[in-house]
């Protein structure tokens, strides 16, 4: 016969350290809370059983962990098994993208107005010398020397840094 009272109470005693334990194998608050509501329907099927062997938190600890087991098994039902997977990653390390663009984009705001116009136009813009001395109403030279600046002072805000990727909106790769 199942005493339902004693089965409430070892529930409410051992929930709290067996959501912890679930949590540290799964890393989800919610979804602990759920292998634990699946391990203690285990328990509570098993509990006529278990009162008399006075092993009940190791059943409980054991139910809670074959229930987060069957679920990492468990296959969603959208799932469908592919010789080959589709959508590979680029190999390109994005964040190593972001941090360079965000360290491109901190150097060219520190340059001078007309460096960071003729770096700009220049690179990003991809006009020629000329072109570029015609949109600033400047001479070639002037245009010449001020990219020079620029791109020394930008190089030292890069030195430490891997650029082979270096990507930003506008650029062509």
């Amino acid at each position: 016969m199942r005493d339902e009272a004693a089965f409430v109470e070892f529930a409410e005693a051992a929930r709290g350290r067996l959501r912890s334990t679930a949590y540290l194998m799964c890393g989800d608050w919610d979804q602990a809370s759920d292998h634990v509501q699946e391990g203690l329907i285990r328990v509570y099927v098993a509990w006529p059983r278990l009162t008399r062997a006075g092993r009940e938190y190791a059943y409980a600890r054991k139910a809670v962990i074959s229930a987060f087991l069957d679920h990492v098994r468990r296959r969603s039902s959208t799932e469908v098994p592919t010789d080959h997977h589709h959508d590979l990653p680029s190999g390109q390390d994005l964040a190593e993208a972001v941090t360079s663009r965000t360290t491109l984009m901190a150097a060219l705001a520190e340059l001078p107005p007309r460096q960071r116009a003729c770096v700009v136009l220049r690179y990003f813009e991809d006009l020629s010398v000329a072109d570029v001395a015609a949109v600033l109403r400047c001479t070639e030279g002037t245009v010449k020397s001020q990219t020079s600046r620029a791109l020394a002072s930008l190089r030292t805000s890069f030195e430490d840094l891997p650029i082979d990727g270096l990507l930003t909106e506008g650029a062509t790769p």
